[in-house]
């Protein structure tokens, strides 16, 4: 299957052609090449390569700045809203299908500027990536940061994640972290020969009912922690007494806190819990946050293009990768970050165009 698209049609529209090429991860193939293709046919003056399923492109005249442009190409699995449709409501046109929010509208729109902006007054980096919806070893951006080094240098990246037009800034941790409890298996007719292990969770669960969050502002910024089960496993049958189950917890943290603090902090809001019952906990997935760095003069310039229009990011995004970095980065794209995912995960036509604006005048200097 082959897929041409018009990097100078309007960015809804090409959002719409990007939509309609299927691309849940690990199968970005398609969708690489018809960027891959139409970045070297459609651009002038870039630089393009391909990396697997990532396509690169960037210029190179001297400008005193250099700005990333970054988006990740797959989404979550389709879930019946394939190909797109747009409808008309009272907000005016919307443009429905997988992927519109997360984030193919915010690709769309790196790509049209791309192949429409004669002489921006910084040098551009675009980087589209693959797996960033999976797990984080397989993560696209991750491998350019090994493999490609040099690709990710510049004085501001922006990432075209959902955030319904409007900056938002750093963005909060993540670790995952699994408690565990053993017990003594036993026929339930004789469950006192035996030892529950899914009873001795009641004191995780009951920690997490109780636990309060904390609500953090940084630069204006305001961050809110939360602390949740995100899974249970346990049981062998209907007449069994389970010697083994566990709870998944998922902490959210804002990015005032390191990992190591976050982990430490985990430690001691379950230090009751973990003694009483005796439970093996383990940290099984962790991504440090990304502070603001709204005060950096080449992330305040982006705000002034907003007019001020700035908050928090919630959750997890790759900006945390260029933060370690030393990169100054913001997240910025059309469409509402929760319907991100949804299966009627939408977005106005408008509001493409007004990212596209934008950025426009950003780049333009």
């Amino acid at each position: 299957m082959t897929a041409d698209l018009d990097l100078t049609a309007d960015p809804a529209d090409l959002t719409a052609a990007l939509v309609d090429i299927e691309s849940v991860s690990r199968n970005e193939a398609t969708i690489a090449d018809a960027v891959e293709r139409a970045l070297r046919s459609q651009t002038e003056g870039f630089e393009v390569r391909r990396h697997g399923n990532r396509v690169l492109a960037r210029t190179d005249r001297g400008c005193a700045s250099r700005v990333i442009l970054a988006g990740h190409l797959d989404t979550v699995p389709v879930a019946g809203n394939l190909p797109h449709r747009r409808t008309d409501d009272d907000e005016g046109a919307v443009l429905h299908g997988c992927g519109t929010v997360d984030m193919k509208s915010g690709d769309a729109v790196f790509l049209h500027l791309a192949a429409t902006m004669e002489a921006p007054a910084h040098d551009l980096t675009l980087i589209f990536y693959d797996c960033e919806e999976i797990a984080a070893e397989y993560n696209g951006l991750g491998a350019i940061e090994r493999e490609l080094p040099e690709w990710l240098r510049g004085d501001l990246a922006i990432l075209g994640e959902p955030t319904g037009g409007l900056i938002e800034a750093g963005c909060q941790g993540t670790l995952r972290a699994r408690f565990t409890a053993r017990g003594v298996r036993a026929h339930s007719a004789r469950s006192w020969m035996g030892d529950n292990a899914i009873h001795k969770l009641g004191g995780v669960m009951a920690t997490l009912a109780a636990y309060r969050p904390r609500t953090v502002d940084i630069d204006g910024c305001e961050y809110r922690e939360g602390l949740q089960a995100v899974g249970v496993g346990g049981g062998v049958a209907g007449n069994v007494v389970p010697d083994e189950a566990h709870v998944d917890v998922n902490f959210r943290f804002a990015p005032d806190r390191s990992v190591d603090a976050a982990i430490e902090h985990v430690r001691e809001t379950f230090a009751a819990a973990l003694a009483d019952a005796e439970l093996e906990f383990e940290i099984t997935d962790s991504a440090a946050g990304a502070l603001p760095g709204l005060t950096d003069p080449a992330a305040a310039a982006l705000v002034e293009a907003a007019n001020g229009r700035f908050r928090a990011k919630f959750g997890w995004t790759d900006v945390s990768r260029f933060s370690a970095l030393g990169i100054p980065a913001v997240n910025l794209g059309p469409g509402d970050p929760s319907l991100a995912h949804r299966r009627d995960e939408r977005v106005p036509v408008a509001q493409i165009g007004e990212v596209a604006d934008l950025l426009r005048a950003f780049l333009s200097g």
